[in-house]
């Protein structure tokens, strides 16, 4: 049985979402501009912020971080309008997209640069460009300061490598190329065990891997937990819930994550 979604406000996650029985899902440039189109559209209306993204032929990358609304809703409108656009065109038989997308909760202070370097090598992976910054229909060419994104956050990630921008993006560069030929981490492909929605440390996934007794009270809501964590941490419910990547957010964050799984929020 597969298990409900889980949703954070506030939180990160890495979201695949590929091509029904591995077809393509990009025919032309105009399908890939028409998927961002969608993309912008979608986050204006549920929020939320891309910090990288990548359409390969048949499937795509996003690490995404979402706001109070579900990851769901905003899937659900960017894969449904790009599937009727693309078979209002081109002959497909049956579902453009596979049933369901994949997605990972993201520990943002281990792995967030992981998985930049992650999606971004992609195409290089595939045997598509020897170099990331060749590929037009990634985020990588937007963090080197070669292409514009209004709907891209690039401040976050770009800030990990320093305060100076041209810095910044020279460490950033670096840190990308020095994979260019190595195996994939396999930390960003393994199904964690215990917790398979879960991309976190292992005191991470031990915290969430917890499951209350069966004589256990009912879980409590999402909005308890947060509150009790805010409490003990310091921060207040507009700052866990605001776009803010502060340390003490995203430990609080997830903290949240971790106290929801242990008590059987879904």
């Amino acid at each position: 049985m597969r298990r409900p979604r889980l949703h954070v406000p506030g939180g990160c996650y890495h979201v695949t979402l590929r091509g029904n029985h591995q077809q393509d899902i990009f025919f032309t440039d105009d399908d890939r501009h028409c998927l961002e189109h969608f993309v912008a559209a979608a986050l204006g209306k549920v929020g939320g912020r891309i910090h990288a993204y990548c359409w390969m032929t048949n499937h795509v990358h996003l690490l995404i971080q979402v706001a109070d609304t579900p990851l769901g809703a905003f899937m659900q409108r960017i894969a449904s309008r790009y599937a009727r656009a693309v078979q209002r065109r081109v002959p497909t038989t049956g579902h453009l997209f596979q049933n369901r997308y994949h997605a990972l909760l993201v520990d943002v202070d281990r792995y967030f640069l992981a998985l930049l370097r992650y999606i971004h090598l992609n195409p290089v992976r595939a045997g598509l460009v020897a170099d990331p910054a060749a590929y037009r229909w990634s985020s990588h060419r937007a963090y080197l300061g070669l292409a514009t994104c209004g709907w891209l956050e690039t401040d976050f990630g770009l800030r990990m490598f320093g305060t100076d921008l041209a810095g910044a993006r020279d460490r950033y560069q670096t840190f990308v190329l020095q994979a260019c030929g190595a195996p994939r981490d396999p930390r960003l492909t393994a199904a964690p065990r215990g917790e398979p929605r879960v991309l976190g440390d292992q005191g991470f996934l031990r915290t969430v891997a917890v499951r209350p007794a069966a004589s256990a009270a009912p879980p409590r809501a999402l909005g308890d937990i947060a509150e009790e964590v805010c409490r003990e941490q310091g921060v207040t419910l507009a700052e866990l819930r605001s776009a803010g990547q502060a340390r003490r957010l995203t430990r609080a964050r997830g903290a949240v994550a971790a106290r929801a799984l242990a008590e059987g929020f879904v």
